[in-house]
């Protein structure tokens, strides 16, 4: 059975960083991309960050500059937060987009206090 479990994430201030883990576990068949994503209360869930197989990321327009993704030989992946915002508040949620299907984790909680 896979399972993704995210950390790191937490209360921090205003212009702090986090850095955000996410560890897959059980067997995929071959993983095409690998995200995070978050969801704000009250707000649709957005795609903050995804990185392909071969290395190529993708940004939202809002964390442009600010946060980075990474993935390692395994089946994790990370994302490196800087100058956090009030408005990066949100549960983040990373996923694996495999040739058979998605899976997601349960997320992490990322509040940022002004």
């Amino acid at each position: 059975q896979v399972r993704l479990v995210e950390s790191g994430g937490g209360l921090v201030q205003t212009g702090e960083s986090l850095r955000l883990s996410c560890a897959a576990s059980g067997s995929i068949f071959s993983i095409n991309v690998m995200g995070w994503y978050r969801q704000a209360p009250g707000k649709q869930r957005e795609l903050v960050a995804r990185i392909t197989r071969d290395g190529g990321t993708k940004y939202a327009d809002s964390v442009k500059g600010r946060f980075t993704i990474s993935r390692d030989n395994a089946k994790n992946t990370y994302l490196q937060m800087h100058s956090l915002k009030p408005e990066d508040t949100a549960v983040y949620y990373c996923y694996i987009q495999g040739a058979l299907r998605d899976y997601w984790g349960q997320g992490t909680q990322v509040t940022v206090s002004s």
